[in-house]
């Protein structure tokens, strides 16, 4: 069992940057697939980044892939999602998610606790 709690968002000019971060609690953080999701009016919740239980391997959205990066750090029970040169499209409330696995997956469906979301407005 985890509690998340994210942190980190903002209203930003397009181009500008925010860094997000998860905060969870719990013994067991370490044994967790971490990612991140987001989520604008009107869409479906999508997949934004992942990282496996160590931080040795992270996956992106093809959306993000270069701007954005994710990354964890175990022993604060922290994992982080740095956003680069932002976009108004990226414009989204962020959400953190935990996967009690070793694999790591994309789909929000196979995540199984989640934070309450920071929101993220790019203005342009």
């Amino acid at each position: 069992q985890v509690q998340l709690v994210e942190s980190g968002g903002g209203l930003v000019q397009a181009g500008g940057s925010l860094r997000l971060s998860c905060a969870a609690s719990g013994r067991t953080f370490s044994s967790y697939v971490m990612g991140w999701f987001r989520q604008a009016p009107g869409k479906e919740r999508e997949f934004v980044a992942a990282i496996s239980r160590g931080g040795g391997s992270t996956y992106y959205a093809d959306s993000v892939k270069g701007r954005f990066t994710i990354s964890r750090d175990n022993a604060r029970n922290t994992v982080y999602l740095q956003t680069n040169s932002l976009k108004p499209e990226d414009t989204a409330v962020y959400y953190c998610a935990a996967r009690a696995s070793v694999l790591v997956v994309t789909r929000p469906r196979e995540y199984d606790y989640w934070g309450q979301g920071t929101q993220v407005t790019v203005s342009s």
